[in-house]
Formats: C-alpha cells, sequence, structure tokens
C-alpha cells in the first residue's frame, strides 16, 4: 500500500516500523522537544501532500498530536490502542511495537493513495548546481533548505527530500537562484 501522506512519527523505530508495514514517507518530531523547523517541515509537507499524524497510544504522544494540530490545522489522524501497542516484553509502549496488521488497519482509514510524483530536479541537477561534490556543497545546502523550507540535508538526501516535498524544477531553480545571488 502506497500512501500519498507524509506520517508524522514521534522517533526512528516508528519509521522503520511504518516503512516494514506499508510505502510511505515520514517525518520524525524526535520525541516531544518539536522545534519551530520541525513544525514548518510539518507545514510545508501539508501543503504539499498532507499530513497523518501516527503517534504513540500514551500522554507524550498525545501532547505531541495535540502542538501539532495547534500548529497545523488540517492533519488527519491515525490512531491505535494501547492494548496493541505494548512491546512483546511488556516494557515499552509505542507504534514501534504495533504489529504490521495494526499499523496497516490504521493507516487504512485515513490514506489517500499515492499518485506518482515525477520530481523534475534530478541528482546531476543538485551536482550541476555545485549542491554535491563542491567546495560550497554544505552551505548552499543549508541555505535551500531554509529557503524551501525542508531543513538542511546532506547531499544523498536532498534528492529525496525534493522529491518529499514535491519540489518542482521551478521552485527549485529560483531558490537556487536567491542561493548563489547571496554568495555574491
Amino acid at each position: 500500500m502506497k500512501i500519498k501522506e507524509i506520517i508524522v512519527v514521534e522517533g526512528r523505530d516508528d519509521t522503520v516500523k511504518i516503512k516494514r508495514a506499508v510505502d510511505a514517507d515520514t517525518l520524525e518530531t524526535n520525541g516531544s522537544a518539536i522545534n519551530k523547523d520541525t513544525i514548518e517541515r510539518i507545514r510545508l509537507a501539508q501543503e504539499k501532500r498532507g499530513v497523518i499524524i501516527f503517534t504513540d497510544p500514551d500522554y507524550p504522544g498525545e501532547r505531541i498530536r495535540k502542538i501539532i494540530s495547534e500548529a497545523v490545522p488540517g492533519c488527519k489522524h491515525a490512531f491505535i490502542h494501547k492494548k496493541e501497542a505494548i512491546a512483546k516484553s511488556g516494557k515499552g509502549l509505542g507504534v514501534e511495537h504495533a504489529s504490521i496488521e495494526v499499523i496497516r488497519q490504521a493507516l487504512e482509514e485515513v490514506k489517500q493513495e499515492i499518485e506518482e510524483f515525477e520530481g523534475e530536479v534530478d541528482f546531476q541537477d543538485l551536482v550541476n548546481a555545485g549542491l554535491i561534490g563542491g567546495p560550497k556543497s554544505k552551505e548552499r545546502r543549508e541555505r535551500l533548505g531554509a529557503i524551501l523550507k525542508i531543513g538542511y540535508t546532506n547531499g544523498k538526501q536532498l534528492h529525496k527530500r525534493l522529491q518529499m516535498f514535491q519540489i518542482s524544477k521551478e521552485t527549485f531553480d529560483s531558490a537556487l537562484t536567491e542561493v548563489l545571488q547571496g554568495e555574491n
């Protein structure tokens, strides 16, 4: 099952479990310490593809869900029951402990099927722009990420993030021009 929306989860273990269950992109809040940049990325994700909030069925998870919902209206919500999210050892509660089937059922209720986005920005465009492998690559990626509101990424992740946020060639070129003008 391919999911159009970007799924917001708490951490890397949640991302791993979600990706085992469905074909989807995720954004991680890194626990309850949600910063302004994370909210901006979630806002952009909501504008471009929609967002499904899928946090743990506990107090911190509900707190994260509330913070995001207030800052980014219109997000969808996927839920699992506490009894379905308990680790086999009995120590631990979270999305990462739920079964693949439980995760699929929770997402089935709220997801949209993905329409393939054929991103116009290819990997060679990033190399040609000096965003990968050049002396100023890191600084350029930092500025580009800020302008596009997709955050800083390393060279390998930049192309993936451009795809995830469905950044068009035109938008990319405009942001790149701004980056390069800032160097003068």
